[in-house]
């Protein structure tokens, strides 16, 4: 296979369809964090909650497509509201932002989680197949022609625009399951093909949740006076489900010790940037990298067909990381056997040895990565994979509730340091 070479800025992949708001690159997300940043305090937790449309999202930050490439991170994200507002004004947004942390972390420490979901995906997609009840609902419920007002414009817009209000996520994935009476991880897989932010961890858990499955016995149901109340009356839903149980499974997904993370070498290496961490924030990985690649695989995300918007969207940003680092060519995999070939080139071009990736989260690029470590090291090359100190610092603290992270803000707040 020949090398793909891509030249030019990241902004040659855009579309005419693209909203201003949704560029995927490091300058647009600064640009969005340094305009929100006024509204970080008390706005944003006395109106957060509030979906007033997909034209009205001043009352939220609109930052998560950027976070969740990591094109911006968390910790600067945090810092630059801190610079502005005391921690008492912003608790509710630091929250939001550890929240995304505490679930990769949990994820990263119950991975069978995304094991046993990816083969309910799989036994669901195929039973789509010979259950003409349940393809015929599931069908209703993906393009919108359900009984639910609401539901059927949030499909829209997901569609239309690659995103929905996190409340709206909730009341979704609630009528859903308790409603609509689908499988979860079906309703999960339609998500992660169609969120630009959709994260594994966030994602996964935050369905689970819904059901009732992540807090055992606690579930989130979507309630007709919540809807009218935080979408100012656009919706008033009738005949949402009243009687309801928690989901339950029979599977254990016990605590895993977290990994040791690899640590940067000494000697040149080849800097690998994928789509779960665009560098954002980072400075320390220049002085010894000699050249790069990009790997950007969204298709990985489902068995289904994954949104175009999803795909241009993370192509695009990990096109952005590559090009901040100044070389006039980059080259970009886009599978499993492309990123072997182009590593393998590079190896045979320069004769470094040593490849270097900032670790991804429990998913699809992670499970490519580990896949990938073994078959590079039969050759010889060392792929390392190193783990940002704000992960280090939150994670251990992720492996039951996220009141054990909650508490633990103010020492994280005063103990971050950058890589």
């Amino acid at each position: 296979m020949k090398e793909k070479h891509i030249r030019g800025a990241a902004a040659d992949l855009f579309k005419e369809e693209w909203s201003e708001l949704w560029i995927p690159s490091r300058d647009c997300g600064l640009r969005q964090l340094e305009e929100f940043l006024p509204r970080a305090g008390r706005k944003y937790s006395n109106e957060r909650n509030y979906d007033r449309g997909p034209n009205a999202r001043d009352n939220v930050s609109s930052l998560s497509p950027w976070i969740r490439h990591r094109l911006l991170s968390e910790e600067e994200v945090v810092k630059a509201v801190l610079a502005r507002f005391s921690f008492s004004t912003a608790e509710k947004f630091v929250q939001e932002v550890f929240w995304r942390s505490y679930f990769k972390g949990w994820l990263e420490q119950h991975p069978s989680v995304w094991e046993h979901y990816r083969n309910d995906v799989g036994r669901f997609i195929d039973e789509l197949q010979h259950d003409k009840g349940l393809l015929m609902n599931y069908e209703a419920a993906v393009n919108g022609n359900t009984d639910f007002e609401c539901f059927n414009s949030w499909v829209r817009e997901l569609s239309d625009t690659g995103y929905l209000h996190n409340h709206a996520r909730m009341w979704f994935a609630s009528i859903w399951i308790f409603s609509l009476k689908l499988p979860w991880v079906l309703g999960a897989d339609f998500f992660l093909r169609h969120l630009i932010d959709g994260d594994v961890a966030s994602n996964t858990l935050g369905w689970r949740w819904v059901a009732g499955l992540h807090t055992k016995g606690k579930m989130y149901l979507a309630r007709r006076e919540n809807i009218y109340k935080f979408t100012e009356g656009r919706f008033d839903p009738e005949n949402l489900c009243k009687v309801y149980n928690p989901l339950n499974e029979t599977s254990l997904h016990p605590t895993v010790p977290l990994s040791t993370p690899d640590k940067i070498p000494e000697r040149e290496f080849i800097l690998l940037i994928t789509e779960d961490d665009c560098l954002g924030g980072l400075n320390f990985l220049e002085s010894n990298c000699s050249g790069a690649i990009g790997f950007a695989a969204p298709g990985l995300r489902s068995q289904l067909n994954v949104s175009d918007k999803v795909k241009d969207f993370t192509t695009a940003a990990v096109l952005d990381a590559l090009n901040s680092l100044g070389a006039a060519e980059t080259c970009l995999a886009q599978d499993y056997e492309e990123l072997v070939d182009l590593l393998q080139g590079k190896r045979a071009s320069s004769g470094i040895s040593e490849i270097v990736a900032m670790e991804p989260t429990t998913g699809p690029i992670k499970t490519c990565l580990m896949e990938l470590k073994e078959t590079l090291s039969r050759e010889g090359i060392n792929l390392l994979l190193i783990r940002r100190n704000y992960d280090s610092l939150v994670w251990p603290h992720a492996s039951r509730g996220f009141f054990k992270v909650k508490k633990k803000l103010p020492e994280f707040l005063s103990t971050l340091k950058p890589n």
